[in-house]
């Protein structure tokens, strides 16, 4: 062994070690650096890196539980500096129930009897605030075992702690929201049941009536029973609406989907709303597309949707006005269109009009019948079926309402 090597106080560096030396940033031993030095007075640096935590509340407490250090942490959280509160006992920042109780010693002792305390409660800053803290106490001792103090450590939970409570809050709202409407739900629908049977009743004597089962009647009983019969269809109507509406909100409508003819459903559903265009002489217009548009969804449920379509579109239209319907085919859309030359809908109103019990222009004076579900629950629909009802308008001009489904292609 070389002379250079018996002077060298640490071992030889490996190959690997010279050549990062040789580097521009060289990789040095701790024995060559400053730093061996430094880490022999750890003491002096544990205390600085204690005094500079701001997160943390990091002190000191003598035996007896009287504040022996303090920290940058611990004035910021506690607001006392070290000159005021060093010296004082440490139950200063319990509430005086606390006190009172004799906690501050009871945790002592089950520090010193376990080595560590811990909780998290309730702590008095020097303003008189409180905080919700974790408190940390470990008991310290020398070589021969004998207590010297105690190293407490304190964290600020307040904003932690009101997240946690906001976040149970919200919950329990949700829940309570929650069973509220399964409560709503399961009431329309039995009031729903209950009302149809007597009115499906009066319907059908009403009919039994008008064919003369129960002898002749004058042209002015007709007419009343003509009345008695609208009048039963319209109450039908408005309760089948709360009925599918509660179904729709307790998640209880199965659907069918299958291939759909869109085509085939504007020649089923359009001859049903004949008579009403007619009454108002509206000019109801049924355009063919050049290609069949077949789409994917339960057939019952888009023709449910198509007719409450056509019905608002002569509702809202007025006499001598035209309502157009029509299919299209685009990518993956098929979809139905109905346009109709009625008063339009406010830019501010075109998603409104779509929850439940709006109705656009409703009044106590208003000849615009029903309860304001039927786009609602038409809209519920389309997306149930992976589709969407959207609508364009432009007030003094009418409006377009399009049901737009996935559309099926088909291999040519």
């Amino acid at each position: 062994m070389n002379e250079k090597a018996k002077k060298h106080p640490l071992p030889v560096r490996s190959s690997k070690v010279a050549k990062a030396a040789e580097s521009k940033t060289p990789i040095t031993p701790i024995g060559y650096s400053r730093l061996s030095e430094t880490i022999k007075d750890g003491g002096r640096i544990y205390q600085l890196m204690v005094e500079s935590v701001r997160d943390y509340a990091i002190f000191m407490l003598d035996p007896n539980g009287h504040v022996a250090s303090w920290n940058q942490g611990a004035q910021r959280i506690k607001g006392y500096t070290a000159d005021e509160i060093i010296g004082q006992h440490f139950s200063v920042f319990y509430p005086a129930e606390d006190k009172a109780s004799h906690k501050p010693a009871r945790e002592l002792k089950i520090a010193t009897r376990t080595g560590k305390f811990e909780e998290e409660g309730i702590r008095i800053r020097k303003d008189g605030s409180t905080f919700w803290a974790n408190v940390v106490i470990t008991a310290v001792r020398d070589k021969d075992g004998s207590l010297v103090g105690f190293a407490k450590v304190t964290r600020d939970l307040t904003e932690r702690r009101a997240a946690q409570e906001k976040a149970i809050s919200d919950a329990r709202r949700i829940a309570q929201a929650e069973a509220a409407n399964a409560t709503k739900s399961e009431f329309l629908a039995a009031m729903s049941h209950e009302l149809r049977t007597p009115l499906n009743a009066i319907g059908g004597y009403v009919d039994l009536l008008i064919l003369g089962i129960g002898g002749s009647t004058t042209p002015a009983q007709a007419e009343y029973l003509g009345r008695i019969r609208k009048s039963q269809q319209h109450l039908l109507g408005i309760i089948t609406d709360l009925l599918n509406f509660s179904r729709i909100e307790a998640g209880h409508l199965t659907y069918e989907v299958a291939a759909v003819s869109l085509t085939s459903v504007v020649e089923a559903v359009t001859p049903l709303i004949e008579p009403a265009a007619a009454a108002k002489k509206i000019d109801l217009t049924a355009k063919s597309p050049p290609k069949e548009c077949i789409a994917l969804g339960d057939r019952a449920r888009i023709d449910q949707v198509v007719l409450n379509l056509l019905s608002n579109a002569i509702k809202y239209t007025a006499a001598g006005g035209s309502v157009t319907i029509k299919c299209a085919a685009a990518g993956k859309t098929a979809s139905i269109s109905v346009t109709d030359t009625g008063r339009g809908v406010p830019r501010e109103k075109l998603e409104s009009i779509f929850e439940p019990f709006v109705q656009l222009g409703r009044s106590l004076s208003s000849a615009h019948e029903g309860m304001g579900l039927g786009l609602s629950i038409s809209r519920d629909l389309a997306r149930a079926m992976r589709g969407d009802l959207t609508v364009s308008s432009k007030v003094g001009v009418g409006s377009t309402f399009t049901l737009s489904l996935p559309r099926l292609r088909i291999p040519k």
